[in-house]
């Protein structure tokens, strides 16, 4: 498993792994693993399909961020590098 340089950052900040913080940063890297894995098994439906689920959970967590504290989700954009969803 590959540590990630964001962890320390976030979990001192809430020290709660419950967070949405938190929670984004475990389905970022889920997200990460799974396509390096889909580069080299191009057809593994199970694992695009378990991708497709993660991506629209990590979205979900992002919606809820948004609307509930726009600094945190910039901040939280910025950090991950994850590129900022068209809001409808």
């Amino acid at each position: 498993m590959v540590k990630n340089p964001f962890i320390p950052v976030i979990s001192q900040e809430k020290e709660n792994p419950g967070s949405v913080e938190f929670q984004v940063l475990n389905f970022t890297t889920k997200i990460q693993r799974l396509t390096s894995h889909l580069e080299l098994h191009k057809k593994d439906y199970l694992s695009q399909r378990g991708l497709r689920k993660i991506l629209g959970k990590r979205q979900r967590l992002l919606s809820y961020l948004s609307k509930k504290n726009r600094i945190r989700y910039k901040k939280l954009i910025n950090q991950l590098n994850i590129r900022e969803s068209q809001t409808r």
